[in-house]
């Protein structure tokens, strides 16, 4: 095999800059998560599957407005870069939605509360489904 004559120099100039890393933009449902987090509960709930748009259709209860109330205050009670307090519910059945993105919820497992740092792949999923049960 006959390699170009300038195969030798190419190799060696890129060993000379360290790679750039770069991070993949995260997309639910291809909207990515800055427009998803200005996006209303009506506009989410069309993106989301049909049992948890069914959830939102029949209404946002009590419960879960006072955990995600819960979590807004724990997010702004933290300094820059640091994870905000956990709260602890046992709302196994709470959709995870834009805004709760970066918070810890720890949730119930019958036994104890299991922090769950919740990140951009959680949304649309239950609190539960990050929770092992016994």
């Amino acid at each position: 095999i006959a390699l170009p004559p300038n195969f030798a120099l190419a190799a060696m100039a890129e060993d000379d800059q360290p790679k750039k890393r770069t991070f993949r933009k995260y997309s639910y449902r291809g909207i990515d998560l800055d427009k998803l987090l200005d996006m209303s509960n009506q506009d989410l709930m069309e993106l989301f599957k049909a049992r948890q748009r069914r959830k939102f259709s029949r209404g946002i209860k009590r419960k879960p407005i006072t955990v995600l109330k819960k979590l807004r205050k724990a997010k702004r009670e933290t300094a820059y870069g640091e994870k905000p307090e956990a709260v602890k519910t046992h709302l196994r059945n709470m959709v995870i939605v834009p805004e709760m993105i970066g918070s810890v919820v720890g949730v119930y497992n019958g036994k104890q509360y299991i922090n769950v740092e919740i990140k951009p792949e959680m949304i649309g999923h239950y609190t539960g489904e990050f929770s092992i049960t016994y």
